[in-house]
């Protein structure tokens, strides 16, 4: 009997539980977070002292502009997480804007701590996501149509659109991260060695010289 009850604590304890699938639960009204106090080291930022919070705290504008497109993919996201909004510090949300030019592409990427979701705000997008198995799920919408993209699957928009377009996102993280595919793989720091490259793509190195050119790498 007690090889059995110990088997089950250890089941509970070893399982996730569907509250560890985001940020953990606030244990407060709020946390605003100081991003520069580097005294101590936690899952999220420490909080400021309640008789220091104001208004302005819970409010962002980092939203409001159009972002500058003007780059290799077109597209350029507009982060509104706890480093640009402290005030979202440990309540498990955050919000990007992200706009697009013409042919632009927000490149295959994934979210390694979020779901996320999003409304097209402007122009047509086609939005896509690939399971592990790597099946593609893809439509293109257009304004006031939703996608949701599961946690840390691979993902891309891509405007299809004659002009500029724009979408809003939310994340179930107050930090989701991003890793792009292409930067990660060619503009690393250290660059990830040719040989190991070449045998994943299953090309010459000068292909992977090329490609980490273009990337400043």
């Amino acid at each position: 009997m007690a090889i059995r009850v110990t088997f089950l604590l250890v089941i509970l304890v070893v399982l996730p539980f569907p509250s560890h699938c985001a940020d953990p639960d606030p244990l407060q009204d709020f946390c605003v977070g100081i991003l520069n106090d580097t005294s101590t080291s936690i899952n999220g930022f420490p909080c400021k002292p309640a008789s220091q919070v104001t208004s302005d705290d819970f409010f962002f504008d980092g939203l409001t502009k159009e972002g500058n497109t003007d780059n290799v993919f077109g597209f350029t996201a507009t982060v509104g997480n706890v480093l640009a909004f402290p005030g979202l510090n440990t309540l498990g949300l955050s919000m990007n804007r992200v706009d697009f030019a013409p042919g632009g592409l927000n490149p295959p990427h994934s979210h390694p701590r979020a779901t996320e979701t999003g409304v097209v705000i402007k122009g047509k997008l086609y939005v896509g996501f690939l399971t592990t198995n790597n099946v593609l799920y893809s439509k293109v919408l257009t304004v006031g149509e939703m996608f949701v993209v599961p946690r840390g699957l691979v993902h891309f928009q891509m405007n299809v659109g004659k002009e500029k377009a724009m979408t809003i996102t939310a994340f179930n993280s107050h930090l989701p991260g991003a890793v792009v595919l292409p930067t990660t793989l060619f503009a690393s720091m250290p660059p990830i060695p040719n040989d190991v490259l070449t045998k994943a793509f299953q090309v010459e190195a000068s292909v992977i010289d090329d490609i980490k050119s273009k990337f400043g790498s």
